[in-house]
């Protein structure tokens, strides 16, 4: 059975740091294309970056670019996003998810075939 499951999300001051982890089970994420996707209370999904297949090209979205990276740990079978200054608008339900294809990631969610089921992460003073 294909499972992602998501962990590291808090509550963190304005300004503030998280590492959210995604961790599969079931299959290798090394062949799949890795997206992170956010959801704020009252608006649509956002996807805000993504990761391909065996080490490829990273794309991120225009509100994370340059606080957010996203990266591999092959041996751990974990895809993480690094959050580094933190806003309020940051504040969501965040989610992994993975997309067997040898293309370029894009952050699209319905490019994406399974899904963990989110990890809350709150910034407030």
């Amino acid at each position: 059975q294909l499972q992602l499951v998501e962990s590291g999300g808090g509550l963190v001051q304005p300004g503030g740091s998280l590492r959210l982890s995604c961790v599969a089970s079931g299959f290798g994420l090394d062949y799949y294309n890795i997206g992170w996707f956010r959801q704020a209370p009252g608006k649509e999904r956002e996807g805000i970056s993504c990761i391909s297949s065996s080490g490829g090209p990273t794309n991120y979205a225009d509100s994370v670019k340059g606080r957010f990276t996203i990266s591999r740990a092959h041996a751990k079978n974990t895809v993480y996003l690094h959050m580094n200054g933190l806003k309020p608008e940051d504040t969501a339900i965040y989610y992994c998810a993975a997309a067997y294809s040898g293309r370029l990631c894009r952050p699209v969610a319905d490019e994406y075939d399974y899904w963990g089921q989110g990890t809350q992460v709150t910034v407030s003073s």
